[in-house]
């Protein structure tokens, strides 16, 4: 069985590591990080060309299934899978692990609404955590940002008054409540990502009485088979290699 496996995240790192014993693991990473953290097993880098590019490789590949386990954000390689997998009758799941509860945060659309509120709200001291093309929103509003990313976003997005942390997770909440004081941070700004990893600056932001703004993740599209863990993930592809077999 030949699997494609989207995604640079954690579980689906860790979904390639269960399963590359048992069936040929084809991980696909977009190529937007410099230095992605690797799976184990085959490793393609770089974009498809839209859907129908998609439909043509796993047609031209001989792709048995594809498990799309992407960044909660990444709508746009979900939207393009969903449509290519249904085109050539290709199994498909989404693994989304799953969205945090937002308590106490003001939650928003987009990051242009996340940036009104803050601009609105009066904050002066920003923990911008929305990754590298999310800051753009934020150029215009008049405070001092904090911007953690893995990757350095374009000069010409920056706040004018900012520093750059460039940083990759786990994190503790230790940490993010030295952070967020030795800053004096107001307001923290961050995406619904959801899992573990990123979690701690909510646990601290609580601690410590900051303000959040969470940016609502997208909805996945109509009608996809969706689990929220890597267990369910590893069951569904070995459902589909015993239908293979």
């Amino acid at each position: 069985m030949r699997l494609l496996l989207l995604g640079g995240t954690g579980e689906a790192r860790a979904l390639a590591a269960r399963l590359h014993d048992e069936v040929e693991v084809i991980s696909s990473l977009a190529g937007r990080v410099p230095d992605p953290a690797l799976p184990v097993g085959r490793v393609r880098i770089g974009g498809y060309g839209g859907a129908a590019g998609l439909r043509d490789w796993l047609t031209d590949n001989a792709v048995d299934a594809v498990v799309d386990a992407t960044h909660p954000f990444a709508a746009t390689i979900t939207a393009h899978a969903t449509a290519a997998c249904r085109a050539s009758q290709v199994p498909h799941l989404v693994l989304a692990r799953p969205a945090w509860a937002p308590g106490r945060a003001v939650v928003v659309g987009s990051d242009v609404e996340a940036a009104r509120v803050v601009a609105e709200r009066g904050h002066r001291r920003v923990f911008l955590t929305t990754g590298r093309s999310g800051t753009a929103a934020f150029a215009g509003v008049d405070a001092w940002f904090l911007i953690r990313a893995v990757t350095a976003p374009d000069p010409d997005t920056l706040p004018a008054d900012c520093e750059l942390l460039l940083s990759r997770g786990p994190y503790h909440v230790d940490g993010e409540r030295d952070l967020l004081q030795r800053y004096g941070i107001d307001v923290l700004v961050t995406k619904n990502s959801g899992g573990a990893m990123t979690h701690a600056k909510l646990d601290a932001a609580a601690d410590l009485g900051v303000a959040v703004v969470m940016v609502e993740r997208p909805p996945l599209p109509d009608g996809v088979e969706v689990v929220a863990t890597v267990d369910e993930a590893v069951s569904w592809v070995r459902a589909r290699e015993v239908s293979a077999s």
